[in-house]
Protein backbone atom coordinates (compact mmCIF):
# COMPACT_ATOMS: atom_id res chain seq x y z
CA UNK A 1 0.00 0.00 0.00
CA UNK A 2 1.10 3.91 -0.83
CA UNK A 3 -0.03 6.77 0.35
CA UNK A 4 0.55 10.44 0.59
CA UNK A 5 1.20 12.54 3.40
CA UNK A 6 -0.03 16.02 4.36
CA UNK A 7 1.53 17.90 6.87
CA UNK A 8 0.48 21.46 8.17
CA UNK A 9 3.70 23.27 8.84
CA UNK A 10 2.52 26.42 8.54
CA UNK A 11 1.60 27.73 12.02
CA UNK A 12 2.06 31.08 13.52
CA UNK A 13 3.54 30.11 16.82
CA UNK A 14 1.61 33.05 18.89
CA UNK A 15 1.67 31.31 22.18
CA UNK A 16 5.86 30.29 21.42
CA UNK A 17 6.57 33.43 20.75
CA UNK A 18 8.51 34.01 24.14
CA UNK A 19 10.69 31.19 23.19
CA UNK A 20 10.57 30.82 19.69
CA UNK A 21 9.98 33.60 17.15
CA UNK A 22 11.61 32.85 13.97
CA UNK A 23 10.52 29.82 12.31
CA UNK A 24 7.58 28.65 11.74
CA UNK A 25 6.54 26.16 14.87
CA UNK A 26 7.24 22.68 13.21
CA UNK A 27 10.23 24.16 12.73
CA UNK A 28 10.92 25.04 16.63
CA UNK A 29 14.09 23.01 17.67
CA UNK A 30 13.37 20.32 20.01
CA UNK A 31 16.03 18.47 21.45
CA UNK A 32 18.51 19.28 18.55
CA UNK A 33 16.55 19.48 15.74
CA UNK A 34 13.17 20.70 13.84
CA UNK A 35 9.53 19.08 15.81
CA UNK A 36 9.19 18.34 11.79
CA UNK A 37 11.98 15.89 11.91
CA UNK A 38 10.40 14.16 14.80
CA UNK A 39 7.47 13.76 13.40
CA UNK A 40 8.66 12.55 9.93
CA UNK A 41 11.06 9.98 11.45
CA UNK A 42 8.16 8.14 13.12
CA UNK A 43 6.24 7.41 9.59
CA UNK A 44 6.43 4.08 7.54
CA UNK A 45 8.58 5.46 5.26
CA UNK A 46 8.34 2.55 3.12
CA UNK A 47 4.55 2.93 2.44
CA UNK A 48 5.01 6.74 1.60
CA UNK A 49 4.30 8.04 -2.05
CA UNK A 50 5.32 11.61 -1.17
CA UNK A 51 5.16 14.47 1.48
CA UNK A 52 3.33 17.27 1.15
CA UNK A 53 4.44 19.96 3.60
CA UNK A 54 1.33 22.97 3.57
CA UNK A 55 3.63 26.11 4.54
CA UNK A 56 2.68 29.78 4.32
CA UNK A 57 4.41 31.73 7.35
CA UNK A 58 8.30 31.90 6.94
CA UNK A 59 7.47 28.51 4.60
CA UNK A 60 11.46 29.99 3.11
CA UNK A 61 12.86 28.34 6.18
CA UNK A 62 11.49 25.20 5.73
CA UNK A 63 11.82 24.77 2.10
CA UNK A 64 15.69 25.70 2.35
CA UNK A 65 15.81 22.89 4.99
CA UNK A 66 14.03 20.10 3.22
CA UNK A 67 14.24 21.02 0.10
CA UNK A 68 13.31 18.25 -2.49
CA UNK A 69 13.42 15.19 -0.38
CA UNK A 70 13.21 13.32 2.90
CA UNK A 71 15.12 9.95 2.82
CA UNK A 72 14.30 9.54 -0.66
CA UNK A 73 10.98 10.78 -0.71
CA UNK A 74 9.96 13.50 -2.75
CA UNK A 75 8.66 16.52 -0.72
CA UNK A 76 5.68 18.79 -2.03
CA UNK A 77 5.50 22.19 -1.05
CA UNK A 78 1.56 23.30 -0.92
CA UNK A 79 2.06 27.04 -0.07
CA UNK A 80 -0.74 29.74 0.93
CA UNK A 81 -0.14 32.88 -0.39
CA UNK A 82 -1.87 34.32 2.37
CA UNK A 83 -3.46 32.48 6.04
CA UNK A 84 -5.96 29.61 4.80
CA UNK A 85 -6.84 28.23 8.42
CA UNK A 86 -6.16 24.52 8.74
CA UNK A 87 -9.54 23.86 6.28
CA UNK A 88 -7.70 26.06 3.37
CA UNK A 89 -4.53 24.69 4.09
CA UNK A 90 -5.75 20.77 3.91
CA UNK A 91 -8.11 22.25 0.86
CA UNK A 92 -5.03 23.37 -1.53
CA UNK A 93 -2.85 20.26 -0.56
CA UNK A 94 -5.29 17.75 -1.35
CA UNK A 95 -4.76 19.08 -4.67
CA UNK A 96 -1.49 17.40 -4.90
CA UNK A 97 -2.35 13.72 -3.38
CA UNK A 98 -2.26 10.91 -6.04
CA UNK A 99 -2.65 7.99 -4.40
CA UNK A 100 -5.87 6.78 -3.02
CA UNK A 101 -5.69 7.87 0.71
CA UNK A 102 -3.54 10.41 2.59
CA UNK A 103 -2.86 10.83 6.06
CA UNK A 104 -2.85 14.38 7.47
CA UNK A 105 -1.00 15.39 10.74
CA UNK A 106 -0.56 18.63 12.66
CA UNK A 107 3.24 20.26 11.96
CA UNK A 108 3.05 21.35 15.83
CA UNK A 109 1.74 17.72 17.51
CA UNK A 110 3.21 14.56 17.79
CA UNK A 111 0.93 11.15 18.14
CA UNK A 112 2.89 7.84 18.51
CA UNK A 113 -0.12 5.72 16.70
CA UNK A 114 -0.15 2.45 15.41
CA UNK A 115 -0.27 3.52 11.63
CA UNK A 116 -1.16 0.07 10.75
CA UNK A 117 -3.89 -0.57 13.38
CA UNK A 118 -5.31 3.39 12.42
CA UNK A 119 -5.37 2.58 8.24
CA UNK A 120 -7.22 -1.08 9.26
CA UNK A 121 -9.74 0.82 11.30
CA UNK A 122 -10.32 3.92 8.44
CA UNK A 123 -11.13 0.99 6.51
CA UNK A 124 -13.24 -0.83 8.53
CA UNK A 125 -15.34 2.00 9.91
CA UNK A 126 -16.45 3.04 6.12
CA UNK A 127 -16.20 6.39 6.53
CA UNK A 128 -14.32 9.18 4.59
CA UNK A 129 -12.09 10.73 7.41
CA UNK A 130 -10.88 8.51 10.46
CA UNK A 131 -9.59 10.74 13.50
CA UNK A 132 -6.90 9.46 16.00
CA UNK A 133 -7.80 10.19 19.61
CA UNK A 134 -6.27 10.29 23.09
CA UNK A 135 -7.58 9.54 26.41
CA UNK A 136 -6.39 12.31 28.05
CA UNK A 137 -6.35 12.94 31.84
CA UNK A 138 -7.96 16.58 32.82
CA UNK A 139 -8.45 17.51 29.10
CA UNK A 140 -8.85 20.98 29.93
CA UNK A 141 -7.12 22.84 27.30
CA UNK A 142 -8.90 20.50 24.98
CA UNK A 143 -12.56 20.11 23.50
CA UNK A 144 -13.44 16.25 23.85
CA UNK A 145 -15.61 13.97 21.65
CA UNK A 146 -18.10 11.23 22.16
CA UNK A 147 -17.75 7.92 20.02
CA UNK A 148 -20.06 5.29 19.69
CA UNK A 149 -18.65 2.12 18.35
CA UNK A 150 -16.08 3.55 16.14
CA UNK A 151 -18.06 6.40 15.14
CA UNK A 152 -17.92 9.89 16.46
CA UNK A 153 -21.20 10.94 17.52
CA UNK A 154 -20.49 14.48 19.16
CA UNK A 155 -17.94 17.42 19.59
CA UNK A 156 -17.90 19.02 23.07
CA UNK A 157 -16.14 21.99 24.08
CA UNK A 158 -13.54 22.86 26.89
CA UNK A 159 -14.69 22.10 30.23
CA UNK A 160 -13.21 22.69 33.33
CA UNK A 161 -12.74 20.42 35.96
CA UNK A 162 -13.70 17.10 33.06
CA UNK A 163 -11.10 14.10 34.98
CA UNK A 164 -10.72 12.45 31.64
CA UNK A 165 -12.47 12.32 27.76
CA UNK A 166 -11.01 11.71 24.32
CA UNK A 167 -9.28 14.46 22.27
CA UNK A 168 -8.84 15.06 19.05
CA UNK A 169 -4.99 13.89 18.30
CA UNK A 170 -4.80 15.63 14.97
CA UNK A 171 -3.98 12.55 12.97
CA UNK A 172 -6.46 11.81 10.01
CA UNK A 173 -6.72 8.91 7.34
CA UNK A 174 -8.89 10.67 4.73
CA UNK A 175 -9.81 8.97 1.29
CA UNK A 176 -9.16 11.02 -1.58
CA UNK A 177 -12.32 11.20 -2.92
CA UNK A 178 -12.84 13.58 0.50
CA UNK A 179 -12.36 16.64 -1.60
CA UNK A 180 -15.58 16.33 -2.61
CA UNK A 181 -17.08 16.52 0.98
CA UNK A 182 -14.91 19.84 1.83
CA UNK A 183 -16.30 23.50 1.99
CA UNK A 184 -15.89 25.16 -1.26
CA UNK A 185 -15.00 28.39 0.59
CA UNK A 186 -10.63 29.23 0.46
CA UNK A 187 -10.38 30.06 4.44
CA UNK A 188 -12.09 27.91 6.81
CA UNK A 189 -11.10 25.87 9.76
CA UNK A 190 -10.85 22.23 9.49
CA UNK A 191 -11.93 21.64 12.69
CA UNK A 192 -14.70 23.63 12.99
CA UNK A 193 -16.04 24.38 10.08
CA UNK A 194 -15.71 20.34 8.41
CA UNK A 195 -15.24 17.93 11.05
CA UNK A 196 -17.89 19.58 13.52
CA UNK A 197 -20.04 19.78 10.84
CA UNK A 198 -19.61 16.63 9.45
CA UNK A 199 -20.73 14.12 13.06
CA UNK A 200 -23.73 14.60 12.39
CA UNK A 201 -23.65 12.98 8.49
CA UNK A 202 -22.08 10.09 10.48
CA UNK A 203 -18.78 10.29 8.29
CA UNK A 204 -15.97 10.77 10.52
CA UNK A 205 -14.94 7.44 12.35
CA UNK A 206 -13.07 7.41 15.26
CA UNK A 207 -9.36 5.06 16.45
CA UNK A 208 -8.29 5.30 19.74
CA UNK A 209 -4.76 5.10 20.51
CA UNK A 210 -2.90 5.22 23.77
CA UNK A 211 0.63 6.24 22.40
CA UNK A 212 2.87 9.49 23.51
CA UNK A 213 0.47 12.62 22.61
CA UNK A 214 2.41 15.96 22.89
CA UNK A 215 1.30 19.62 21.47
CA UNK A 216 4.18 21.90 21.36
CA UNK A 217 1.80 24.56 20.91
CA UNK A 218 2.39 26.67 24.54
CA UNK A 219 6.07 27.03 26.34
CA UNK A 220 5.83 24.46 28.99
CA UNK A 221 5.08 21.80 26.83
CA UNK A 222 7.69 23.36 24.62
CA UNK A 223 10.04 22.37 27.46
CA UNK A 224 8.46 18.98 28.10
CA UNK A 225 9.54 17.92 24.44
CA UNK A 226 12.66 18.85 24.98
CA UNK A 227 12.79 16.64 27.90
CA UNK A 228 10.91 13.77 26.20
CA UNK A 229 12.81 13.68 22.77
CA UNK A 230 16.51 14.15 24.61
Amino acid sequence: MKFDVIILAGGLGTRLASVVNDVPKPMAPVAGKPFLDHILCALPLEHINSIILSVGHKSNKVIEYYEKFYKNIPIIYSIEEEPLGTGGGIGLAMNHVTQDSALILNGDTFFDVNFEEFWRTHQESNTPITLALKQMQFPDRYGTVLMEKNTLVKFQEKQENLSTGLINGGSYWVSKDIIELLPKSEKYSFEKDFLEVSVSKKHLGGYISDGLFIDIGIPEDYERAQQIFA
